[in-house]
């Protein structure tokens, strides 16, 4: 069918609306829980250079000497031009740190994201279409001990059997894909499939629930009963079908690998937002908390702004709700 376009700018314009206001109620909560955490953070990152004059100077560049209302707006206003402020562990913008550590968390989501495409695709459809079978039993356990496996567990366990057991991938570090496409793949493989596995998971439950739901429809038995071929019923009307929920929790689980790869990315030594936020916390590091976490909030609202689009794209029913 075809998009209209007038109907699909205002379905877009609506979920910017709705996601300023997410975002906007994230900045309040970030903010709110940062200066919640015990522990002064100027005291912490002068350390031994601490004096009473260098902590006052640093209290009053950073602004921590003013009120909470004031930091809050004071920031927010920066926030909007793109100035997060400055690092107290490293001098550095915020900004800047964040642009040098994001190629890294991307790389790394997308291909978690592609190796539970891989795994979560066949499986799902697989197991659906032979509901209550063996095979089916045998997916929905599999998948269950996928879902409890901790992400840290497993990639220890990859680091022990492919690295020093049979020493054919490395355990840690990072190349850029420009620099070595054939060392970023080596070096991307393990934590990806760590994070594409847990995924992989998740993602089968799903796309199995999907499947069922669409293969029990109406339509679908109407086409059955014509004497379809099952080859075309399940490829042209369930697989398409169940499309929409398929791009909904691809959606959901890039966010997330994006913003929640914390563990993965401290195992591996990934330099990526997750341990840079690790990092960050162990120093109290206000700007770069708040900044990091703004970062990945808009990222999982851009996400989740692309799967709305493609959602309305696919399936007319929802420009119309």
């Amino acid at each position: 069918m075809r998009v209209a376009p007038a109907q699909l700018v205002r379905f877009l314009g609506a979920r910017l609306l709705s996601s300023a206001i997410v975002l906007l109620g994230v900045l309040i909560v970030v903010f709110a829980l940062v200066h919640l955490v015990p522990g002064d953070p100027v005291r912490l990152a002068l350390g031994t250079r601490y004096t009473p004059e260098a902590y006052e100077a640093l209290r009053a560049a950073s602004g921590l000497d003013r009120s909470l209302p004031e930091q809050f707006f004071s920031y927010l206003a920066h926030a909007v031009t793109g100035d997060l402020g400055v690092s107290f562990r490293n001098g550095q913008p915020v900004t800047t740190t964040l642009l040098q550590r994001l190629p890294a968390t991307i790389s790394l989501a997308l291909v978690g994201l592609v190796v539970a495409l891989i795994i979560s695709i066949p499986a799902g459809i697989y197991s659906a279409l032979r509901e209550g079978r063996v095979s089916d039993v045998i997916v929905r356990l599999s998948s269950q001990f996928g879902v409890s496996i901790p992400d840290f567990w497993l990639g220890m366990l990859l680091i022990s059997l492919f690295s020093v057991t049979l020493g054919l991938l490395p355990a840690s570090g990072y190349v850029a894909f420009a620099d070595d496409p054939a060392g970023w793949l080596r070096q991307v493989t393990l934590p990806g499939v760590t994070v594409g596995l847990v995924a992989g998971a998740i993602m089968t439950r799903y796309i199995r629930a999907a499947v069922i739901d669409v293969a029990s429809s109406g339509y679908i038995r109407t086409a059955v009963s014509k004497g379809l071929p099952r080859r075309v019923v399940v490829s042209r009307h369930i697989v398409r079908g169940a499309l929409v929920p398929v791009l909904t929790i691809a959606g959901i689980q890039l966010a997330t690998i994006l913003g929640g790869v914390i563990v993965v990315e401290v195992v591996f030594a990934w330099p990526g937002l997750g341990r840079l936020v690790y990092d960050a916390v162990a120093a109290r590091d206000y700007p770069l908390i708040q900044g990091a976490v703004l970062l990945v909030a808009v990222m999982f609202i851009v996400v989740n702004l692309i799967v709305d689009v493609l959602y309305a794209v696919v399936d007319p029913r929802i420009r119309a709700a």
